[in-house]
């Protein structure tokens, strides 16, 4: 019976569904609630009619016909729109997770299924022991993927059992002050509690994970090589439009998982999202280089990226050494790294910066910007014409190349300037055939000039590939930058020079390789296995001496010397144009490739970005640059929100400072990449 009062009253009935672990209990509550009543009130009255002693902190509301969490409990049902239709449930926020890690291990944790992703990632990344959060992100496999992994468990008559390492009692509550991150904000040594002294940095901030008990080592290093077989059955992209298709699984850093399909138990990949690793240190990172390290392999290993036989067997030859060295004692054993006092650390850096460091370079940077000058060799293709280079005087200053007939000509006017800024910047190097060439693809109004250059020697070509990198980015010569790059260029290059020897191929070494584990199944195909394994060693004499974190780090140098490196395709349609294209979108740049052909056909900077918005009814992406140029496309391979997702993050990860203490401006983040749906 309904008394008088409450029949004339506006309140009216509301269900309620309880998420409950126990199958005994009841699952449905009805409450009897007005438009005024307040989210928390609703919660308090459910909570006492439920009439079972549990911690409730955790639960919150969804409204399963919104999708969305209600959250602010301080808001009416009338303002949140809540009617007696509205479908709710009483759930746990925080719910377990599984993660395919780079390196293909499986971690089962849980997490925030109520926060943005963004604030769920940086909690992952604290329990994982991963600094830099923002630089990766959660993604869903693609059909694809899933459809060979079917196909594989289908011919599978055993069935597989999962390695899955099992985080359940991780502290991953969003703002928990018990979890301060397994690494501390100011990356301050902690100090053992019974003697007092302070514990090796890399393991220092697993004190108060479930990480300790199962060892951190599971996540520093790297796993062995899987077989050649097991390689075969995974999913290889084929063309530039399979490797679209990988893109589009990222999800919303501005959306919480549960808003976003994903449920409790559900598989996600943690990938490192945006290719710029800003101040990778090795004494503090450990997870985070093994992580990228795996990631650049199998990238390598599935094909997801292109290189030459050359750069392939480098590769091959790190990883050989890599899984060596992690089968000894010795690499795994990280309390005999010698612990540098913070202290000392820091008052020495304060002493150069108060001293001025070098200053016998200085002032030769402000006053004086280098330039370049020597004999060169040029070809510009055109059709039906044979590749014939012809030797020009080339002098390269500030961010532009200048060609002559001779050297006396020099000092007049140049045959052609090329402005090298903003130009794609592609090596042609085939180091045993004495082939060191740079090709550059300059941005012009109708596409792009496509001009090759060629060098004599290593040194001349790393000088000359160093300038042309740096101009491309808008820097010059002065830069601090240049001289490092030679030297990457350089150590690269004699990490590619190496020839067969006999004594290789009847090495006992290569008998027990397994050469396949090492290269992608195409490769693999191209040479009889002890042929393979011969070349894998004596490239690997050029790296034998290097040490765990070193390797990792050359192997990672290595994949971001690659000229695909950090380009992420999608398949677009441009406005005005009636066929598909991809675009690549990297930390500095768009780039409009054709779709039949893998070429580029135009490049646009973000430095000359004026601004970008979204049209969100009819999905599509506007950018206006300098000089009057402006583009908009819609995207067909992935929502367009992913897009603009990936311009804002590259532009906010383009403001980060060593100054900031790693603290990250949160708000910004969303600003530039949330957009107005």
């Amino acid at each position: 019976m309904i008394s008088s009062n409450e029949y004339g009253s506006s309140s009216w009935e509301l269900i309620v569904a309880i998420d409950h672990q126990y199958e005994e209990e009841q699952k449905e509550f009805t409450l009897r609630v007005s438009g005024d009543l307040h989210i928390g009130g609703v919660m308090l009255k459910l909570v006492e009619q439920i009439k079972t002693t549990r911690d409730w902190s955790d639960y919150a509301l969804w409204w399963e016909q919104k999708k969305c969490w209600l959250l602010k409990t301080h808001w009416t049902l009338d303002k949140c729109g809540v009617q007696a239709d509205a479908r709710l449930l009483f759930t746990t926020q925080h719910k377990m997770l599984r993660l395919r890690l780079p390196n293909m291990k499986t971690v089962r944790l849980k997490a925030s299924f109520s926060s943005v992703v963004f604030k769920t990632v940086s909690d992952i990344c604290r329990t994982l022991n991963i600094r830099r959060s923002e630089e990766l992100s959660l993604l869903k496999q693609s059909e694809d993927t899933l459809k060979k992994k079917k196909k594989k468990d289908k011919n599978n008559k055993e069935p597989v059992i999962e390695d899955i390492l099992n985080l359940h009692n991780s502290p991953v509550i969003s703002g928990s002050p018990a979890s301060p991150g397994l690494y501390s904000k100011t990356m301050t040594p902690i100090y053992d509690p019974v003697n007092g002294t302070p514990v090796s940095s890399t393991v220092t901030w697993f004190s108060d994970s479930p990480l300790t008990a199962q060892n951190c080592n599971i996540l520093a290093f790297s796993r062995p090589s899987c077989s050649p077989e097991t390689l075969a059955e995974m999913y290889q992209p084929r063309t530039l439009a399979d490797k679209a298709k990988l893109n589009a699984g990222w999800l919303d850093s501005s959306r919480s998982l549960m808003e976003q399909g994903v449920q409790e138990d559900d598989q996600l990949l943690l990938r490192f999202k945006y290719y710029t690793f800003f101040d990778l240190n090795p004494k503090y990172d450990a997870v985070r280089i093994n992580l990228l390290y795996e990631q650049a392999r199998w990238a390598i290993l599935l094909e997801e990226i292109d290189c030459t036989e050359e750069e392939m067997l480098i590769f091959a030859a790190l990883q050989y050494h890599l899984s060596k060295l992690s089968l000894s004692s010795e690499a795994q054993d990280f309390t005999n790294e010698s612990e540098v006092d913070e202290v000392e650390v820091a008052l020495s850096n304060l002493e150069v910066t108060l001293e001025g460091g070098k200053t016998d370079n200085i002032l030769e940077d402000i006053t004086d910007i280098p330039k370049l000058a020597d004999n060169l060799r040029l070809f510009r293709p055109k059709k039906l014409t044979l590749k014939a280079f012809k030797q020009y005087w080339f002098v390269f200053k500030d961010t532009s190349v200048s060609y002559f007939k001779n050297k006396e000509a020099g000092h007049g006017e140049p045959i052609e300037k090329l402005n090298l800024k903003g130009c794609e910047v592609v090596p042609d190097v085939n180091v045993a055939g004495r082939k060191f060439g740079i090709k550059l693809l300059i941005p012009v109004a109708d596409g792009m000039n496509e001009v090759y250059l060629r060098c004599d020697n290593e040194n001349q070509y790393a000088c000359w590939m160093a300038a042309c990198i740096l101009a491309a980015k808008g820097k010059t010569m002065a830069d601090s930058s240049y001289r490092p790059e030679v030297h990457n260029i350089l150590s690269f290059l004699r990490m590619k020079n190496c020839a067969v020897s006999p004594q290789a191929v009847s090495n006992p070494e290569s008998r027990d390789m397994k050469p396949e584990c090492f290269v992608s199944p195409r490769y693999a195909k191209k040479c009889k296995s002890k042929q393979l394994a011969a070349r894998i060693l004596e490239a690997h004499r050029n790296v034998a001496q290097m040490s765990l974190v070193e390797a990792k780090l050359r192997f990672i140098q290595a994949w971001q010397s690659l000229p695909e490196f950090g380009l992420t395709y999608y398949i677009v349609r441009f406005k005005g144009s009636k066929k598909d294209d991809l675009l690549g979108v990297s930390y500095n740049r768009l780039i409009r490739t054709d779709a039949a052909t893998g070429d580029p056909i135009t490049t646009w900077r973000f430095s000359s970005m004026k601004q970008w918005n979204v049209n969100w009814e009819i999905r599509q992406v506007a950018i206006e640059f300098d000089q009057n140029v402006s583009i908009a496309f819609t995207c067909l391979s992935a929502d367009c929100k992913v897009i603009h997702e990936y311009i804002g993050g590259y532009i906010f990860l383009s403001t980060r400072s060593k100054d900031q203490n790693e603290t990250l401006d949160e708000d910004l983040f969303h600003k530039l990449t949330g957009g107005q749906e």
